[in-house]
């Protein structure tokens, strides 16, 4: 405890620089744990997206580009899948359910997703959590539509707000479907999923919008009227893409074997959990790349703490010769160094943790606005605690070097006069 105490006192002597280190230290400690956690976070929100659900279908693509603009709304389909093939995939033996996704419309930048009402009923997310309602219900007429929480929120609507669809999904649209408004017939609790910014409609009413429209723009000088339109048969002809959950999980690959093989079309389906494993492979060089980065940024900090403790060796040699004198053995003289290391290294890693929490207190609200990724406050993982611990035991390493050479500083060494 007498080297302990005298390491806090040697270091306040030399305060100044003493929590520059520490504070170099703490950064780059706040931003590897930082990293991990987002890293974390990120791959727990994705997985708890959808859960559930056996196959998801879509035309024929890949099986990460199918589940982004599917489940996640990234990106765009390349082709449709017709209605008939749909129903007769829908009316297999082995289907217990389905849920069609009609992809394409936009407001104000969120997405537009037509569906049926078996969306409300069969989605899971988080294991085994249901959606439910803030306030309203499921749409029922053709033109309502229930709103994710953060578009409800971001936007500030409430239930009986019109509203008007744009087509395509970009946050600035030219083209609007202004002629057939939406009025909000329900709010949906946050899910911490891309639902939260999604906007549920009917798949007659994704048809109603369209009866006047061809390839992607209105038919000059034809206009129907949102009341004519809904006399109209608004059973789809296209949909992007149709979840499946079965009777029973043996028949999985069977079923998607057959899908796979269709001859009507060229269609893909994919188990959401295989195609989630595709995506962190393709995404796994960049998150070791940021690790890796942020590892290099702490080994930069506690090379800073060895310059500046072998730097402050040559200003204290008179101060290591008077312990000298004093009684101190040259094991002591290791010991206060190896001391000043450790202490600088543990109040750096506390330090950095309580700049983590900080930036997690403070950020979260935004990164769950901007991104939908919602990081918890939780303890640390066995993975973190071990990354402090080695951080901890780097720094105790890195104290050894300075601390060696303290011990080889004879007294009359500190004592003599350089030229």
């Amino acid at each position: 405890m007498a080297i302990v105490r005298l390491a806090w006192q040697s270091l306040w002597n030399r305060r100044v620089t003493a929590l520059l280190t520490i504070l170099s230290i703490a950064l780059s400690v706040a931003l590897l744990l930082g990293v991990e956690r987002v890293r974390t976070e990120a791959r727990n929100s994705f997985a708890n997206t959808i859960s559930g659900t056996d196959l998801i279908v879509g035309a024929r693509s890949g099986a990460v580009p199918l589940l982004l603009y599917s489940v996640f709304r990234i990106g765009n389909a390349t082709n449709n899948i017709s209605w008939e093939s749909y129903q007769e995939i829908a009316a297999h033996k082995s289907v217990a359910w389905t849920v069609p996704l009609s992809l394409g419309d936009s407001h104000q930048g969120y997405r537009v997703l037509g569906t049926s009402r078996d969306y409300f009923t069969h989605y899971r997310f988080a294991r085994d959590r249901a959606l439910a309602f803030i306030e309203g219900e499921p749409f029922a007429d053709v033109y309502d539509v229930v709103l994710g929480a953060d578009v409800a929120r971001d936007l500030g609507y409430g239930l009986d707000r019109e509203i008007v669809l744009a087509h395509g999904a970009g946050k600035v649209s030219l083209v609007k479907h202004a002629n057939k408004p939406f009025r909000v017939v329900g709010i949906l609790k946050k899910t911490g999923t891309p639902v939260d910014r999604t906007l549920l409609v009917s798949l007659a009413g994704i048809e109603a919008i369209h009866v006047d429209w061809q390839g992607g723009m209105p038919l000059p000088g034809i206009e129907v009227s949102a009341q004519a339109a809904t006399k109209m048969n608004l059973t789809p002809k296209t949909i992007t893409a149709f979840m499946v959950g079965l009777n029973s999980k043996i028949s999985t690959f069977h079923l998607q074997r057959y899908i796979n093989d269709y001859r009507k079309e060229p269609l893909l389906a994919i188990l959401p959990g295989v195609a989630l494993q595709e995506l962190w492979a393709l995404m796994g060089v960049a998150e070791k790349a940021l690790l890796v980065v942020s590892a290099f940024v702490v080994l930069v900090g506690l090379i800073g703490m060895l310059s500046a403790i072998l730097t402050s060796l040559n200003e204290r040699r008179r101060e290591m010769a008077i312990l000298r004198s004093l009684g101190a053995r040259p094991l002591h003289i290791f010991g206060l160094i190896i001391g000043e290391a450790m202490l600088l290294t543990l109040v750096s890693v506390i330090l950095g943790v309580v700049l983590l929490y900080g930036m997690l207190i403070l950020g979260r609200p935004l990164i769950e606005d901007r991104f939908g990724l919602f990081i918890a406050l939780g303890g640390f993982s066995q993975y973190e605690l071990i990354v402090l611990a080695v951080i901890v035991g780097v720094g105790l390493l890195v104290g050894f070097i300075p601390g060696y050479r303290a011990y080889r500083n004879s007294l009359a060494d500190g004592l003599s006069i350089r030229l």
